[in-house]
């Protein structure tokens, strides 16, 4: 799953990019309102951290404008400011949720969670796909009598392959929604993790659960 971060801070940014990457997401960080609104208008996220005290257009202002796009993704909005009246002014702009600085990097964590279980972007502790089971709470997938854990970026690699199963999907959206968008589109970092996916799941037969479809992309599930 992919978050976006717009946090004028760059300090504040860094460690909540290290903290939610070491949860197992991929993480996009913009330090500008502007750029912020423009990155979250053009991409597919799953969730939105905007901090309301920033430069060019502040986190309100983003919000309230994705909505007029009808973009739906969640949002939690981060600011200095607790009075009540700043809170409803920010959910009522559009925000998911609010949160306070300074804030618990704990309390973020559990919120920014169950902002993603809702239904329009719900995520189920353990995914299942033509009998193997991927594990969120371990990091560790079962199939086949066997079960292995997973590196963080072989995990966000399975777990998007199977939220998209029955489907073929293009080593573009891969890199999209798996890697950050640093990530340089000729690397052969994606084909190395699926090497090394396939290896762990079946040594015996590599193709037997991730498929490489030519010319389009790679899919997982029976149903293709």
């Amino acid at each position: 799953m992919k978050i976006l971060v717009v946090e004028d801070q760059e300090e504040t940014a860094a460690i909540l990019k290290r903290k939610l990457e070491a949860e197992r997401y991929a993480v996009d960080v913009e330090h500008d309102g502007e750029r912020g609104f423009y990155r979250a208008r053009t991409n597919d996220y799953d969730l939105i951290l905007l901090d309301n005290g920033l430069p060019g257009k502040s986190g309100s202002e983003i919000c309230a404008g994705l909505r007029e796009y009808k973009i739906g993704t969640p949002i939690m909005i981060l600011s200095v400011q607790a009075e009540v009246e700043e809170k409803v002014a920010l959910l009522n702009c559009g925000a998911d949720d609010y949160l306070a600085k300074p804030y618990a990097w704990s309390e973020l964590s559990a919120r920014a969670k169950a902002l993603l279980r809702r239904p329009a972007a719900f995520t189920p502790t353990t995914l299942t796909v033509d009998g193997l089971t991927l594990d969120r709470d371990t990091y560790s997938f079962s199939y086949n009598g066997r079960s292995e854990r997973l590196t963080p970026k072989e995990f966000m690699l399975l777990e998007y392959l199977m939220r998209n199963a029955g489907k073929v999907v293009s080593r573009g959206d891969i890199l999209e929604h798996v890697w950050d968008g640093g990530a340089d589109q000729f690397t052969k970092s994606l084909e190395m993790h699926i090497v090394n996916l396939r290896k762990k799941i079946d040594p015996y037969d590599r193709n037997s659960f991730i498929r490489a479809v030519s010319g389009c992309g790679y899919a997982v599930g029976r149903s293709l």
